[in-house]
């Protein structure tokens, strides 16, 4: 059974899948994640939905891609978490269905080119507070005790 964090679903919503791909990303010391000012302003691990005919690791490799500018290698899986939320940008409350890898951002390509996300670097203490996904956060916390940061 995959673990939920946050909120449950609400009866009598319909909740669309919308499986994901999202990254921890620890290098030198620190991590980079990536902020996204709108609709709700937040940091975030870099990633997001899949797209038709994509598998986790392609989307990872594209979405942090797009939300931070960066390339990514040594990608290895964690897990995976379920989180139910309504999602502005789509106009639906999805259940969102993330996996989460641990990865080292190898170097950066340019700027992010997804809208209203640019690339932060942050101690990973810092990264705890400023992560509001209690299921992002648990994974950061799994991946610091696996590594020892």
């Amino acid at each position: 059974m995959i673990p939920r964090y946050g909120n449950a679903p609400r009866p009598g919503l319909h909740y669309r899948r919308r499986p994901g791909a999202y990254a921890i990303l620890y290098r030198d010391g620190r991590l980079l994640l990536t902020h996204q000012a709108q609709p709700e302003p937040e940091f975030q691990l870099p990633g997001g939905g899949l797209d038709p005919g994509e598998n986790g690791i392609t989307a990872l490799h594209r979405e942090v891609f797009e939300e931070t500018g960066w390339s990514i290698g040594e990608a290895r899986y964690l897990g995976s978490y379920r989180r139910f939320c309504f999602m502005p940008d789509y106009g639906f409350h999805a259940e969102k269905l993330c996996q989460i890898w641990l990865a080292r951002p190898l170097r950066r390509l340019g700027e992010p080119s997804e809208i209203h996300h640019r690339a932060v670097w942050m101690t990973p203490d810092q990264a705890d507070t400023a992560i509001v996904d209690p299921g992002s956060r648990a994974f950061l916390r799994h991946a610091r005790s696996l590594r020892g940061w």
